[in-house]
């Protein structure tokens, strides 16, 4: 008989196999190691505004014959006034994976679906104000629900979950597919600190146009993701809006690659909002590719 208990460590090795396998189907080539799953269910170091609020986390697996074919990680945020008002007194699903039925293991939705019965009842021990869900595993581009989880959403879908969230289109392209800068006459491009990573700002006779920005630490020793070595995190692309149709995001995101292609890297990630069809066509215009899609801001409505 399936099991549901909490998380061991000797679960580690299965556990990270169950978690790479939904990374690899959002991110092609990404996988995270042992250390990094582990780490992640102690902290999330990156959120450094919304992590201190947590005052408990809990991992849940489902266990069938010694083998780990569901996990599920809940946060549970503080109700006092140093805590955002969204954040108060909520709990929140933070990831949820499970193996899809199998030949080896055909039972997995009812699994699953047992395992999410614990996860509301812990919530509900929590007494919290609201409850939330995400899937927000430790790996670059890996948030909200993607839509190659389908298996995920239903279980979210069955417990009462809904969407009511924006949706994000994730986009990725290869660096040498990206443009080439050109020569503009009075155009000058200055490299400075941003605030997601590196700025390469724009100017046409000395007055800024727009700028870019890059981040390249998503490979950090401590995290060893495999395959992020080459990836980099596009953070933001501004233009004014009088230079919009000036063909001043492609120049800026040639320079960008240039600076990435001294860097080594050999893929940019992208983030969009759906609602935004304009400036993702901008992007695909350029070099991207629709990696797929996500829908964020899942709460519980049962």
């Amino acid at each position: 008989m399936p099991e549901v208990r909490p998380f061991h460590r000797s679960d580690r090795d299965q556990l990270t196999e169950l978690v790479n396998a939904h990374v690899a189907a959002v991110f092609p080539g990404l996988s995270v190691s042992v250390n990094t799953v582990l780490s992640s269910l102690e902290r999330q170091p990156d959120e450094f505004v919304t992590d201190p609020w947590v005052s408990e986390r809990v991992t849940l697996v489902a266990e069938q014959r010694r083998y780990v074919v569901a996990a599920a990680h809940l946060l549970r945020y503080r109700s006092d006034a140093e805590v955002g008002e969204g954040y108060r007194d909520t709990g929140e699903i933070h990831w949820f994976v499970h193996q899809p039925p199998t030949s080896l293991f055909p039972d997995t939705e009812e699994i699953a679906d047992r395992l999410m019965s614990a996860c509301l009842a812990r919530l509900a021990r929590w007494n919290v104000r609201a409850r939330h869900a995400d899937g927000a595993l430790p790996a670059p581009g890996v948030y909200g629900l993607p839509r190659p989880w389908p298996h995920v959403r239903a279980v979210y879908e069955r417990a009462g979950f809904r969407h009511t969230g924006d949706t994000e289109v994730l986009l990725l392209a290869r660096v040498a597919d990206l443009p080439r800068p050109e020569h503009r006459a009075g155009v000058t491009v200055e490299r400075t600190l941003g605030e997601c990573g590196t700025r390469l700002t724009a100017s046409l006779d000395g007055r800024a146009v727009g700028f870019v920005e890059v981040d390249t630490s998503l490979a950090r020793p401590e995290r060893h993701p495999r395959g992020a070595a080459g990836l980099a995190d596009l953070g933001n692309l501004h233009i004014a809006p009088s230079h919009r149709d000036d063909g001043w995001d492609r120049l800026l995101l040639a320079h960008a690659a240039d600076w990435l292609r001294l860097a080594g890297v050999e893929r940019l990630l992208a983030y969009e909002s759906a609602g935004e069809p304009e400036a993702i066509q901008r992007l695909l215009s350029a070099g991207f590719r629709e990696l797929t899609r996500t829908d964020r801001g899942w709460e519980h409505q049962a």
